[in-house]
């Protein structure tokens, strides 16, 4: 606990070390909310049929939980970056647990949607306080750290199909249950997590200087940075309206359009899934090498020929293009929230909150439109439209270099 203790910068001294074993813990936790929230994803094709919902109640379900982590976070952020609250991390996951129960016994449309409101609850608590605690634990590897944090998070939504296939296919809904334990164990770790955090409230509460934050101005203009942050923001909506069109509707695309099983529906999610994890992690190792702005371009506008081919490709070339697809493109979160983080020094809190949010809230946005618009058309026209988001990224151009970036590295 003593090196644990010593890791954050002090003005004026040596390169601060990164804390893994924290690094770690908060990954393994996000692995374990992540897969809670998957649960929710992946019960739709029993929930479809055992409830007889439709495309827009499903779609709202997804908008009911991502509104609730979206509308929540930044002010938990702000507060959080007035006054920190490192025990708050342990009872936000008392309200996933709370929603994880309710939802393996909901009788009806309207209690599902309630359940998934406490998993948002739980997810709001715990997205920008324990990216908070990443950034804390990362001393100068900033990209690692986060993609350490986030590649947990990924893990934990591939298992969604997993479940569907092993789980809810055979147990339907009532195997939901089963996460409650995952909810437990995810209540043990954040008390140790919260432990460290705690031991950090006497250092300061961001990691930049002042002299950093006097630099930072003289080299970006208020109105710079109001562009940048835009940007950031219309490339999160790029990433993440195209990945709720795949984790909400690229099952029933494949099982109305290929003719094949929910199970194996499930299996081409999960490829999908787990490659946008293997992404998450190489982004920011990658962005630490070669440049924030690089490693974002690359991402997003990567992303375009493989999504724009994907909705034309027999079932083979489907799966082949989805995974690269999400390989790409999942490379990008972990970098944008970094280079949010450089833009707006000392605002650790709002910035994390702000952009996780905006994740949650703009996928569920997402997948509540898309599931309107697929009832008026078909799964196959929602394919093709959102194919095209990722030709956002050409705002990528716009961004401040990284040498602009003062404090980077």
């Amino acid at each position: 606990m003593r090196a644990q203790a010593n890791t954050i910068r002090q003005p004026g001294l040596g390169a601060a070390a990164t804390v893994y074993p924290i690094l770690f813990a908060v990954s393994i936790v996000h692995l374990l909310n992540d897969s809670m929230q998957s649960a929710i994803s992946a019960l739709f094709p029993i929930l479809e049929k055992s409830l007889q919902l439709s495309y827009t109640q499903i779609g709202f379900i997804a908008f009911a939980m991502n509104i609730t982590a979206s509308l929540l976070q930044p002010f938990i952020g702000i507060y959080a970056d007035a006054r920190p609250k490192p025990y708050i991390l342990p009872f936000g996951v008392c309200f996933t647990l709370a929603g994880v129960v309710g939802l393996s016994i909901a009788p009806s449309f309207v209690y599902i949607v309630l359940a998934v409101i406490c998993i948002g609850i739980g997810s709001a608590v715990f997205h920008p306080e324990s990216s908070r605690v990443a950034y804390l634990a990362a001393g100068d590897r900033r990209g690692l750290a986060q993609s350490i944090f986030q590649v947990g998070g990924n893990i934990g939504s591939s298992l969604g199909p997993i479940m569907t296939a092993l789980i809810f296919v055979p147990l339907g809904q009532f195997g939901v249950i089963w996460f409650s334990i995952a909810a437990l164990a995810a209540i043990g770790i954040q008390f140790y997590v919260a432990r460290w955090y705690s031991g950090q409230k006497v250092r300061p509460r961001s990691p930049v200087s002042k002299q950093t934050v006097e630099r930072k101005s003289g080299l970006l203009s208020k109105q710079q940075i109001r562009l940048a942050m835009a940007i950031l923001i219309a490339l999160v909506f790029s990433k993440n309206v195209y990945i709720s069109s795949i984790t909400s509707f690229y099952t029933f695309y494949l099982i109305k359009d290929y003719g094949v099983s929910v199970e194996q529906a499930q299996m081409y999610l999960f490829a999908f899934l787990a490659a946008a994890a293997a992404g998450t992690f190489l982004g920011g190792p990658l962005a630490d090498r070669f440049g924030r702005k690089n490693i974002i371009w690359l991402s997003i506008l990567g992303t375009a020929p493989f999504s724009i081919l994907l909705p034309y490709a027999d079932l083979f070339w489907s799966g082949v293009l989805c995974v690269f697809g999400g390989l790409v493109l999942s490379s990008a979160f972990s970098i944008i929230v970094v280079y949010a983080h450089e833009l707006l020094p000392g605002k650790v809190g709002l910035v994390s909150g702000l952009f996780f949010g905006l994740a949650f809230g703009l996928g569920g946005l997402g997948s509540a439109l898309l599931g309107m618009l697929a009832d008026v058309t078909s799964i196959a026209f929602i394919m093709k439209l959102c194919a095209y988001l990722p030709l956002i990224g050409l705002l990528t151009i716009f961004l401040p270099k990284d040498k602009a970036l003062a404090g980077h590295r």
